[in-house]
């Protein structure tokens, strides 16, 4: 735990425990070993973090940052995408006629940060909050796609697509899945790109149940998805070179 202290105790633990949540998922073990604190005392806090939305779970349990810092750094206006993405996902979401959300990497997990569901049908959207794993999911091959390749390496290993799939993402500059994460489930993914030469920040996707209808992917589809990019990655300033540092772990996405 950080050892500068502000004089409240219960504020600079707090705060160690978001700070533990930075680099991604974490158990309760997990947090009591980043952060020095008793288990009692770290449980106690994640879970009061957790009633105010500043720490949520993933589908496995673990704490995760939750939303509502999201929302936070939009009032502070510390973040132009989230800013921006919210009638961008509409659009894509109207003209689509299905959901669109945006996904930020943290740690091994994707999380979406914001959500467009659709209007009437079938409504299968990821809330926002929600933490999915890097293992599938065409979200989750963009965000590998550009990644060093040790770690592109060690997100390949129990995932469902090989490095030739995201060898095709990369020439293409978009990913699609179906049924890769979900059954029935297709979706579309992009990047946001950050400035050159780091290609991959955040990514922006439509995801489909197709039922009885053929999957709608492919050109069509996906040049939807890159034109709503690039308005997000214009209008929240994504090619700014403030943010490239805070980009590295971020997507948009299914």
């Amino acid at each position: 735990m950080d050892t500068v202290s502000s004089g409240v105790g219960v504020l600079d633990k707090a705060a160690a425990v978001l700070s533990a949540l930075e680099s991604g998922p974490a158990t309760l073990a997990g947090l009591v070993s980043a952060t020095g604190l008793a288990r009692p005392t770290a449980h106690r806090l994640a879970v009061a973090l957790e009633h105010h939305r500043l720490v949520s779970r993933d589908i496995q349990g673990r704490f995760v940052l939750g939303p509502r810092l999201s929302e936070l750094a939009v009032a502070a206006g510390e973040d132009r995408l989230l800013a921006a993405a919210g009638p961008v996902l509409s659009n894509l979401r109207d003209a689509s006629g299905e959901s669109a959300q945006l996904y930020r990497r943290q740690g091994e997990m994707r999380v979406c940060v914001a959500a467009a569901e659709r209007l009437t049908g079938l409504r299968d959207t990821v809330p926002v909050g929600v933490a999915l794993p890097m293992a599938a999911g065409s979200g989750a091959q963009v965000l590998l796609a550009w990644e060093e390749p040790d770690r592109l390496h060690r997100g390949l290993q129990g995932a469902r697509f090989t490095a030739t799939t995201l060898a095709g993402v990369r020439r293409r500059g978009w990913a699609q899945s179906v049924a890769e994460r979900e059954m029935g489930v297709a979706s579309v993914s992009a990047p946001v790109r950050g400035r050159a030469p780091d290609p991959l920040p955040r990514q922006t996707a439509r995801r489909v149940r197709p039922g009885r209808r053929r999957p709608p992917l492919g050109s069509r589809t996906a040049n939807r998805v890159v034109m709503a990019v690039a308005v997000a990655t214009a209008t929240s300033g994504a090619n700014d070179g403030r943010t490239r540092k805070r980009c590295r772990r971020c997507a948009v996405a299914e």
